[in-house]
Protein backbone atom coordinates (compact mmCIF):
# COMPACT_ATOMS: atom_id res chain seq x y z
CA UNK A 1 0.00 0.00 0.00
CA UNK A 2 1.34 3.41 -0.98
CA UNK A 3 1.96 5.90 1.80
CA UNK A 4 -0.42 8.88 1.89
CA UNK A 5 1.28 12.13 0.93
CA UNK A 6 0.77 15.67 2.22
CA UNK A 7 -1.06 17.99 -0.16
CA UNK A 8 -3.02 21.22 -0.29
CA UNK A 9 -6.80 20.90 -0.20
CA UNK A 10 -8.75 23.84 -1.61
CA UNK A 11 -11.97 24.38 0.30
CA UNK A 12 -15.12 26.04 -1.02
CA UNK A 13 -14.97 29.84 -1.08
CA UNK A 14 -18.14 31.89 -1.31
CA UNK A 15 -17.24 35.42 -2.37
CA UNK A 16 -19.48 38.22 -1.16
CA UNK A 17 -18.95 42.01 -1.03
CA UNK A 18 -19.79 41.82 2.70
CA UNK A 19 -16.98 39.31 3.30
CA UNK A 20 -16.03 35.85 2.09
CA UNK A 21 -17.07 32.54 3.64
CA UNK A 22 -15.28 29.20 3.58
CA UNK A 23 -16.49 25.93 5.08
CA UNK A 24 -15.58 22.28 5.40
CA UNK A 25 -18.03 19.39 5.54
CA UNK A 26 -17.19 16.00 6.99
CA UNK A 27 -17.30 13.28 4.35
CA UNK A 28 -17.12 15.78 1.51
CA UNK A 29 -13.92 17.85 1.65
CA UNK A 30 -11.56 15.76 3.77
CA UNK A 31 -10.12 12.24 3.51
CA UNK A 32 -11.02 11.68 7.19
CA UNK A 33 -13.79 12.30 9.70
CA UNK A 34 -13.35 15.27 12.04
CA UNK A 35 -12.94 14.23 15.68
CA UNK A 36 -11.25 17.35 17.08
CA UNK A 37 -10.57 20.97 16.14
CA UNK A 38 -8.03 23.23 17.85
CA UNK A 39 -6.21 26.44 17.01
CA UNK A 40 -3.06 28.29 18.05
CA UNK A 41 -2.69 32.06 18.07
CA UNK A 42 -0.62 34.86 19.62
CA UNK A 43 2.55 32.92 18.74
CA UNK A 44 5.50 35.19 19.66
CA UNK A 45 7.92 36.18 16.90
CA UNK A 46 10.57 33.53 16.28
CA UNK A 47 8.74 30.73 18.10
CA UNK A 48 8.32 27.23 16.64
CA UNK A 49 5.22 25.10 17.22
CA UNK A 50 4.65 21.40 16.55
CA UNK A 51 7.92 19.49 16.72
CA UNK A 52 6.21 16.10 16.77
CA UNK A 53 4.71 13.37 14.61
CA UNK A 54 1.62 11.19 14.90
CA UNK A 55 1.19 7.42 14.70
CA UNK A 56 -2.46 7.52 13.53
CA UNK A 57 -3.91 11.04 13.41
CA UNK A 58 -4.55 12.73 10.10
CA UNK A 59 -4.73 16.53 10.09
CA UNK A 60 -5.81 19.47 8.00
CA UNK A 61 -3.86 22.62 8.93
CA UNK A 62 -5.36 25.97 7.89
CA UNK A 63 -4.08 29.54 8.28
CA UNK A 64 -7.42 31.15 9.10
CA UNK A 65 -5.61 34.48 9.53
CA UNK A 66 -2.10 35.60 8.64
CA UNK A 67 0.57 33.18 7.50
CA UNK A 68 3.08 30.60 8.70
CA UNK A 69 5.24 27.77 7.35
CA UNK A 70 4.64 24.06 7.90
CA UNK A 71 7.82 21.99 7.53
CA UNK A 72 7.22 18.27 7.00
CA UNK A 73 9.96 15.64 7.22
CA UNK A 74 9.31 12.02 6.22
CA UNK A 75 12.66 10.66 7.41
CA UNK A 76 14.40 11.38 4.09
CA UNK A 77 13.42 14.83 2.87
CA UNK A 78 11.78 18.01 4.10
CA UNK A 79 9.01 19.88 2.31
CA UNK A 80 7.96 23.37 3.38
CA UNK A 81 4.46 24.72 2.75
CA UNK A 82 3.57 28.37 3.31
CA UNK A 83 -0.05 28.67 4.41
CA UNK A 84 -1.64 32.09 3.95
CA UNK A 85 -5.08 31.51 2.42
CA UNK A 86 -8.02 30.69 4.70
CA UNK A 87 -9.65 28.64 1.93
CA UNK A 88 -6.69 26.25 1.63
CA UNK A 89 -5.55 23.62 4.08
CA UNK A 90 -2.55 21.32 4.22
CA UNK A 91 -3.46 17.65 4.59
CA UNK A 92 -0.88 15.91 6.79
CA UNK A 93 -1.07 12.11 7.07
CA UNK A 94 0.51 10.28 10.02
CA UNK A 95 4.24 9.59 9.94
CA UNK A 96 5.54 13.10 9.21
CA UNK A 97 7.59 15.16 11.65
CA UNK A 98 6.10 18.62 11.58
CA UNK A 99 7.30 22.01 12.74
CA UNK A 100 5.45 25.28 12.24
CA UNK A 101 7.38 28.53 12.12
CA UNK A 102 7.59 32.01 10.59
CA UNK A 103 4.25 33.08 12.08
CA UNK A 104 3.07 36.51 10.97
CA UNK A 105 1.63 38.91 13.51
CA UNK A 106 -2.01 38.05 14.19
CA UNK A 107 -1.85 34.63 12.56
CA UNK A 108 -4.25 31.88 13.59
CA UNK A 109 -3.50 28.21 12.87
CA UNK A 110 -6.58 25.97 12.94
CA UNK A 111 -6.13 22.18 12.88
CA UNK A 112 -8.82 19.60 12.16
CA UNK A 113 -7.84 16.10 13.30
CA UNK A 114 -9.15 12.59 12.68
CA UNK A 115 -8.99 11.38 16.28
CA UNK A 116 -9.63 12.86 19.73
CA UNK A 117 -6.54 13.94 21.68
CA UNK A 118 -4.44 10.98 22.75
CA UNK A 119 -0.95 11.39 24.15
CA UNK A 120 -0.21 7.83 22.96
CA UNK A 121 -0.60 8.98 19.34
CA UNK A 122 2.23 11.52 19.61
CA UNK A 123 5.86 10.88 18.73
CA UNK A 124 7.47 13.71 20.68
CA UNK A 125 11.14 12.71 20.46
CA UNK A 126 12.97 13.24 17.19
CA UNK A 127 15.26 10.22 17.71
CA UNK A 128 12.21 7.98 18.13
CA UNK A 129 10.67 9.46 14.96
CA UNK A 130 13.85 8.73 12.97
CA UNK A 131 13.88 5.15 14.27
CA UNK A 132 10.23 4.66 13.24
CA UNK A 133 10.66 6.41 9.88
CA UNK A 134 13.63 4.28 8.89
CA UNK A 135 12.21 0.90 9.95
CA UNK A 136 11.77 -1.52 7.09
CA UNK A 137 8.42 -3.23 6.78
Amino acid sequence: MEKKRPHIITLPKITDPRGNLTFVEEGKHLPFGIARVYWTYDVPAGEVRGSHSHHVAEELIIATSGSFNVNLFDGCKTETYTLNRPFEGLYVPPGYWRTLDNFSSGSVCMVLTSIPYSEDDYVRYYDEFIRLATQTE
